[in-house]
């Protein structure tokens, strides 16, 4: 069991002003998993106050200092790839077989991005008689979430660092050991103090502190919509800048002349991963009526084939949900699905097999969906599938699009001229075409209510700069 009683602020561990503990539970078997530090308003403010402090300096740090101390945290995270990995299994319960993939790996692949984008800085823009230069926009609040803790951390705090910014981050309540850890490496490679700074508490203490100070800059924000808001809310008074990373309802649309066994074949496991906690899952495959008994086949298929149980074991794709009330929340969900006429095709509410303990739910999915149902229009959190038909492309768009959320989307078609034609009239943040691979090099955020701003690429870094004009 891991124990931490200490917060990382000005490159100290000092002790908390707040008193609190709190014991974070493996959700695959219900033991503790580690004790850390759960601290108040005070300590935020303490880490406000550290970063303030130290931004004057680290602002006017080089580019290439600030690149060379991704670089060094880079490899020191490769270092403690193991330990990041561990936690991931322990807190998330995300299986070994996907958890550094998909999880720990992108540490030092964004630290080496945005190492590399740190030059973009100093470039500077003539245009007539002014230069436009870049500066950091100053202390930053990151507000984490626990389904992908280590990916979403570094997503922020990389670019940052890259930009000259200093910054205050806190972890989800369900997955704090990361950040513990990265602070031991943000140490061990000497970063200036006050540039990274961490604390753990409650979202609703520690969250809205972070969200108000007045000593902040910009706030980003990844979790869900209604807390997303009430981070701007809270953000407003002091026009601080807001980046919100949200929810998601992404659809996938399969035509009727695509590969449709390849297409199923890539949409379940990207549902399924994860155990379905993931905003851009691509939750509503909407298929040609001509196919789509044959690809509900297909479906069931793909997801009877995975398998459910410990995450320790390399054997196992789908894992436990995150806790107790993750579990009831999606199972709620299968529930309501049912009750309104869903079809349910596989999974439903029964523990796996052979399991009789942990916060387990089966691969899910559902067919003869209609895109007014609450299954359809409400992002589950869980490894639940709705399979939708439609009978022209013009319909398969406007079901796609029929949504409050616009994070991701997919599109499998004969070939990708004719998928991509189909991609620009989603109105989302990025679209698979054909199976199309992830990309940090790629900007990530959404449309409408999945949140403002973005994340990775060059449009990342920009997140954390403010432009100023020079005249002559």
């Amino acid at each position: 069991m891991r124990t931490y009683d200490k917060f990382y602020i000005n490159g100290q561990w000092v002790e908390p002003i707040g008193k609190g503990t709190s014991e974070i539970i493996n959700p695959a078997n219900g033991e503790i998993s580690a004790t850390v530090p759960y601290g108040n308003a005070d300590d935020a403010d303490a880490a406000v106050r550290a970063a303030r402090n130290a931004f004057d300096s680290w602002s006017q740090t080089s580019a290439a200092e600030r690149a060379d101390f991704l670089r060094k945290i880079a490899a020191e995270g490769e270092k403690r790839n193991a330990d990041l990995t561990q936690t991931i299994i322990d807190e998330l319960g995300m299986p070994v077989q996907n958890a550094a993939e998909f999880q720990v790996d992108p540490l030092a692949i964004i630290c080496e991005s945005f190492a590399n984008k740190a030059k973009d800085m100093e470039e500077v823009k003539e245009v007539g008689n002014s230069i436009v230069i870049k500066e950091p926009i100053g202390v930053c609040s990151m507000i984490n979430p626990w389904n992908y803790p280590v990916w979403q951390m570094i997503g922020k705090v990389a670019p940052a660092i890259a930009a000259g910014c200093t910054m205050v981050v806190k972890a989800a309540s369900q997955t704090p050991s990361h950040l513990f850890i990265f602070a031991e490496i943000c140490d061990a490679v000497g970063l200036p103090p006050g540039v990274f700074n961490m604390v753990h508490g409650s979202g609703r203490e520690i969250g809205a502190a972070l969200s108000s100070h007045p000593d902040v800059d910009m706030v980003t924000f990844t979790g869900s919509t209604a807390a997303g808001i009430q981070v701007s809310n809270m953000a407003a008074p002091d026009v601080k800048r807001v980046c919100l990373e949200l929810g998601g309802k992404s659809p996938f649309i399969i035509t009727e002349e695509a590969d449709l066994e390849a297409a199923v074949a890539f949409g379940i496991p990207d549902v399924m991963v994860n155990t379905g906690q993931t905003c851009n899952a691509l939750t509503r495959m909407i298929v040609h009526e001509s196919r789509y008994e044959e690809a509900v086949e297909l479906a069931k298929a793909k997801a009877e084939s995975l398998v459910v149980g410990d995450p320790t074991d390399p054997a196992v794709f789908v894992g436990p949900m995150s806790s107790a009330g993750q579990k009831q929340s999606v199972l709620d969900y299968i529930e309501k699905a049912i009750s309104d006429g869903a079809r349910l095709v596989t999974g439903g509410t029964d523990m796996p097999a052979g399991l009789t303990t942990g916060n387990y739910v089966l691969p899910t999915v559902f067919a003869d969906v209609t895109n007014d149902m609450v299954i359809a229009q409400e992002e589950v959190f869980g490894p639940v599938l709705v399979m939708i038909k439609y009978s022209t492309i013009d319909q398969a768009i406007e079901i796609a699009n029929d949504t409050p959320y616009g994070l991701a989307s997919a599109v499998w078609a004969g070939d990708k001229d004719k998928a991509t034609a189909i991609a620009r009239r989603i109105r989302a943040g990025q679209c698979a075409i054909n199976g199309g691979d992830a990309n940090h090099e790629a900007p990530f955020g959404g449309y409408k209510e999945s949140g403002n701003g973005r994340e990775f690429g060059v449009e990342g870094l920009h997140e954390y700069c403010e432009l100023k004009a020079l005249q002559y």
